[in-house]
C-alpha cells in the first residue's frame, strides 16, 4: 500500500503517472514504508547512492507519491535544447562561481520558496566515498528545514522514509546521526559503501 502524502507536501497533477509508476515499483517487488512529515519545505537525503538504479528506484518513489522534488544541476547543462525539460521537472541551475556558493544559493531559494522539497545524495557520487558532504546539513540548518532520510535497500526491495532530522549546532554529531539511519541497508552495490 502507498504511504498517504500530507496536504502540506508539495505535489504534482499527475495521477495516472503516479499510479502507473506505483505499479512498475510493486511489479518489479519494491515497496515504500514509512511517512513524509507534514512540512512544506525540506530535504530529502537518499542513501546509498552506488548505482544509475538508484536514480531510477528514486524516481519510481517520486512520481508513485505524486512529489514535485527539485534537484540541483551544474548550471552549464542548463541550455537549450535540454533547458525547458530539465526546468519543468525541477531543475535548478547552480552557479560554482556564485559568491554566496552552492549552500547560499539553495539557502536562498528555500528561503524564497512557500513549499519545497530537494532530493540529493548525500554522498554526492556513486563512487566509493569515505566522507559524506556537508552541504546538505547546512542548508537545512541555515533554512531552519528538516531532513527526510530516505533509505534504498536492494536485498529488501524497500525504500523507507526515516523520521525527519533537524539539524542543531554541531553539523558533525548531525551527519553522524544521519549516516547511523543507513548502517543496515543493503546498496545495490554494497562493495562501494
Amino acid at each position: 500500500m502507498l504511504p498517504q502524502v500530507p496536504v502540506e507536501v508539495p505535489q504534482t497533477n499527475y495521477r495516472f503517472v503516479s499510479m502507473f509508476s506505483y505499479k512498475l515499483l510493486t511489479l518489479f517487488g519494491w515497496k515504500i514504508v514509512g511517512e513524509l512529515p507534514h512540512e512544506r519545505k525540506f530535504i530529502l537525503a537518499v542513501a546509498p547512492h552506488t548505482s544509475n538504479w538508484d536514480f531510477i528506484v528514486s524516481v519510481l518513489v517520486m512520481l508513485a507519491l505524486n512529489l514535485k522534488v527539485t534537484f540541483m544541476g551544474k548550471k552549464s547543462i542548463f541550455v537549450w535544447p535540454l533547458r525547458w525539460f530539465l526546468l519543468k521537472i525541477g531543475g535548478v541551475p547552480i552557479d560554482r562561481q556564485h559568491p554566496q556558493g552552492i549552500v547560499g544559493q539553495m539557502v536562498e531559494l528555500f528561503n524564497q520558496s512557500q513549499a519545497m522539497i530537494l532530493g540529493l545524495s548525500p554522498e554526492g557520487t556513486r563512487s566509493k566515498t569515505k566522507q559524506w558532504k556537508t552541504g546538505f546539513l547546512i542548508i537545512a540548518q541555515q533554512a531552519n528545514i528538516p531532513i527526510v532520510p530516505i533509505s534504498l535497500d536492494f536485498k529488501k526491495k524497500e525504500v523507507k522514509i526515516h523520521h525527519p532530522y533537524f539539524v542543531k549546532d554541531n553539523i558533525d554529531s548531525a551527519l553522524t546521526e544521519i549516516k547511523a539511519e543507513f548502517i543496515d541497508v543493503c546498496a545495490k552495490n554494497p562493495h562501494l559503501v
